[in-house]
């Protein structure tokens, strides 16, 4: 009974949250009718080192290369990763603007190409467990900034804690990032298993990082969702792939999206690819 009664009051947070936040999984747009639409996107992963945050770092580039105007949360919030990925050095982040010291456009550091960041805390453990009121906060100040751009991206924690549960089910889309690595198909699972007790009607996007080519990556996908429609009875999205190939390192090294040091290596297309995707086939677009 006190396991049943603290999942409903977990539900009911994460309702009040979407409340807050202005986000309906499968809306359409954010904001009143003058604002941009925008495309809120949770990129997660059951476990870490499986390429999320370089998966949420390119598809930005990819898309900024487009003409799109993208932001970026990121929700490792104890942590600081995409900033240091894209070779950033912010003055504050988000444990400024949760002080109350900054605003969230106060902290908000932008690439040379324009991609915005809104960047992690580093170091300081306190934030990996926002209380009610902080995310609520947090929140409320993101919905009027996203209105200002066209495609959001969350990088979440890996995992599953009450700080990343709240802001998947928050999110219009969800895409769950799994190497070919056993356990990390495992822990993808665990995942989708939870979100999906959360919410039954959520839609998951799967997308498969470092493999060797398409084949690979279907073979995974095909595993995943056998179990996911034998055990939880919903179909699951296949996204795409990223081929592994040596030019990755070389990009974090660089600290450059490697869809920008090295714009045709086979991951390069790849995430060129997986960004053309995550537009509406009417949406008006630029660049290449």
């Amino acid at each position: 009974m006190h396991d049943q009664a603290t999942t409903l009051r977990e539900k009911i947070r994460m309702r009040q949250t979407q409340t807050i936040l202005g986000l309906k999984p499968g809306a359409e747009s954010l904001g009143g009718p003058e604002s941009v639409q925008t495309h809120v996107i949770a990129v997660t992963s059951g476990k870490g080192g499986v390429g999320k945050t370089n998966t949420v770092v390119n598809l930005a580039a990819a898309l900024n290369l487009r003409g799109k105007k993208v932001l970026i949360l990121d929700a490792d919030f104890g942590l600081a990763n995409i900033d240091v990925l894209l070779g950033l050095a912010p003055q504050h982040h988000l444990g400024d603007f949760l002080s109350g010291e900054k605003t969230l456009r106060e902290i908000i550091v932008s690439t040379p190409q324009g991609i915005a960041i809104i960047p992690a805390a580093p170091g300081i453990q306190t934030l990996s467990h926002l209380d009610e009121s902080q995310t609520q906060r947090l929140f409320l100040a993101l919905d009027d900034l996203i209105k200002d751009y066209e495609y959001f991206f969350i990088d979440t924690s890996a995992g599953i804690s009450d700080n990343v549960t709240r802001l998947l089910i928050a999110s219009q889309q969800i895409i769950v990032v799994s190497s070919p690595d056993p356990t990390a198909i495992v822990d993808a699972y665990a995942l989708i298993k939870i979100v999906l007790q959360l919410d039954p009607s959520r839609q998951l996007s799967i997308l498969i990082n470092s493999v060797t080519g398409s084949q690979e990556a279907e073979q995974i996908f095909a595993q995943l969702s056998r179990v996911t429609q034998r055990f939880l009875a919903r179909e699951l999205r296949y996204l795409g792939y990223v081929q592994f190939d040596d030019k990755l390192s070389g990009a974090v090294r660089a600290q450059r999206a490697v869809v920008l040091e090295f714009p045709f290596s086979p991951s390069s297309r790849c995430f060129r690819n997986l960004a053309k995707a995550l537009i509406p086939p009417e949406a008006g677009e630029t660049g290449s």
